[in-house]
């Protein structure tokens, strides 16, 4: 069988060896996105063209490798963020020969002079990893950013507004290795009005400024008093810990935080989930606002905030790996009803409650639509200080029922 030759053009034709050239000569098939085939619109060789299809694309090159010359034309370097380790995956290692190149993140450190060394590399091409992007905005200082026509640079830039880092500079290169290419340094501000050629990619670089988000330090269990809250309306720290071991959290997880409140179980959650979302949904406009304020103090950027007195609104959320019930009052039993419904395969469900018949219906229907339960009751005792020593003072009973949901 013939191996599939797969090869980086690099930032433009003027990139390819030699080699490269005679490889491509002698294909009986060229595979590549539009833009790369027009290249190569003079080569005699048959052209199927890459779409936002790629199992299709894939299946074309199985089926026809076996009888004639295949080569795919890929961006930069296949094996860094390209279709390289997917057709290897696919079609096997042994049958694909991958020709790197340079890649459009390389190239654009070479257009600004700069060492990329210390950079840190994220994809939005094609991709929703605007949560890696943020974390990487929180803790790095320079970022590359493969775009895309929807998260392209105007994108970006709304969504570091947004969420108050405005101490980046942006680099955007349009085009590069075509003749009308673009090198541009702009802020935040300006490259969020502006118009920007397609392909690009973008750098950015923190600039030094005592202005940005704050930067709190999220631990388990902190103090009620780090938050902006309601007198007393919170998730108490030791309940706050529980519950949190309750969720049994991954990174990757996506959390719905309901009947948010100040937003703590929230914040806290963000410890576990590096790499997935939080969403808390929250009825009270005050409270909206006290969310916002700790989300800001705190420095987590993957917290998704929604004004909607539940259950209405959570058909509009993405689809969760865990549920935290918080607050539900008279209409937790359809709340846990549609949450349930939601919830994905393996989920957990956890609701905390203080009021025994809100236990009950929790309970109840936790069995009845066949979750594996779990309920625990905490009673915690905090320290006073009195004229001659210290007493303990009673909190509030908090009941904890846990639900796993099956595997399909």
């Amino acid at each position: 069988m013939k191996p599939v030759h797969v090869i980086g053009i690099g930032l433009s034709p003027r990139d390819l060896t030699q080699a490269h050239l005679d490889i491509i000569e002698s294909a009986d098939i060229l595979v590549g996105g539009k833009r790369h085939l027009e290249y190569f619109k003079d080569s005699s060789a048959e052209k199927k063209e890459i779409t936002k299809n790629i199992t299709g694309a894939i299946d074309f090159i199985k089926d026809r490798m076996g009888e004639s010359a295949i080569v795919v034309i890929a961006s930069g370097d296949p094996l860094f963020y390209g279709i390289g380790s997917l057709l290897a995956k696919f079609l096997g290692p042994d049958n694909v020969v991958i020709h790197p190149n340079i890649s459009a993140i390389s190239g654009a450190f070479s257009r600004i002079k700069e060492s990329w060394n210390d950079a840190y590399v994220v994809s939005l091409h094609g991709r929703d990893s605007e949560t890696d992007l943020l974390c990487a905005v929180k803790n790095r200082d320079k970022i590359a950013v493969y775009t895309d026509p929807v998260r392209n640079p105007v994108w970006v830039a709304n969504l570091l507004l947004e969420r108050g880092y405005e101490e980046f500079k942006m680099c955007v290169l349009e085009r590069m290795g075509d003749p009308d290419e673009r090198v541009s340094w702009l802020s935040l501000s300006d490259a969020s009005k502006h118009i920007f050629n397609e392909p690009n990619v973008l750098i950015l670089k923190r600039i030094p400024s005592e202005t940005g988000p704050a930067d709190t330090a999220v631990i388990l269990g902190a103090p009620d008093e780090q938050y902006d809250h309601r007198r007393g309306l919170i998730t108490k720290s030791e309940i706050r810990a529980v519950t949190l071991s309750k969720l049994q959290l991954l990174p990757h997880h996506i959390l719905w935080d309901l009947g948010a409140g100040s937003g703590s179980v929230s914040i806290e959650a963000s410890v576990f989930l590096r790499k997935g979302r939080i969403y808390a949904v929250e009825k009270d406009p005050e409270r909206i606002k006290q969310i916002e304020i700790n989300r800001s103090r705190f420095g987590v950027l993957n917290l998704h905030i929604h004004q909607s007195v539940l259950p209405r609104g959570l058909e509009k959320l993405p689809a969760p790996d865990r549920v935290f019930i918080g607050g539900g009052g008279r209409d937790i039993h359809e709340i846990i009803r549609i949450s349930y419904e939601s919830l994905k395969p393996d989920g957990r469900m956890v609701v905390n409650t203080v009021v025994l018949e809100n236990f009950e219906t929790a309970r109840k229907l936790f069995e009845e639509i066949g979750l594996q339960t779990d309920m625990v009751q905490i009673q915690v005792n905090r320290s006073r200080k009195m004229p001659k020593g210290k007493r303990f003072e009673a909190q509030n009973p908090v009941w904890i029922i846990s639900g796993q949901k099956g595997k399909p």
